[in-house]
């Protein structure tokens, strides 16, 4: 089986960071593009970043030059660096990859349980 699992995630006060970070196990034969999500209390899921298989990176516009999106292909791991943290960041963050468990198998989406990150004024 498949396992993302996050990491990271903690109590910070305004301006400071964090680094989280997900790891993918299992039966992976290769991992295409890998983001991050947050859900906040009372919103929805909303995207964050994302990397694809190159290093390619986008983040959405509340987050941008804020957070960093990293990964480490040799150990199927993604990362979050959180800077300038503000109380609004404050959610359940979950990593996402789009992977191959088997070759000639298309790549599905695959999700993680979560890491919760809060944010203190």
């Amino acid at each position: 089986q498949v396992q993302l699992v996050e990491s990271g995630g903690g109590l910070v006060q305004a301006g400071g960071s964090l680094r989280l970070s997900c790891a993918a196990s299992g039966s992976i034969y290769s991992i295409n593009t890998m983001g991050w999500y947050r859900q906040a209390p009372g919103k929805q899921r909303e995207w964050v970043a994302y990397i694809t298989s190159i290093g390619s990176t986008n983040y959405a516009y509340a987050v941008k030059g804020r957070f960093t999106i990293s990964r480490d292909n040799g150990e199927n791991t993604v990362y979050l660096l959180m800077n300038s943290l503000k109380p609004e960041d404050t959610a359940v963050y979950y990593c996402n990859s789009v992977l191959q468990v088997r070759p000639g198998v298309p790549g599905t989406s695959y999700w993680g349980q979560g890491t919760q990150v809060t944010v203190s004024s």
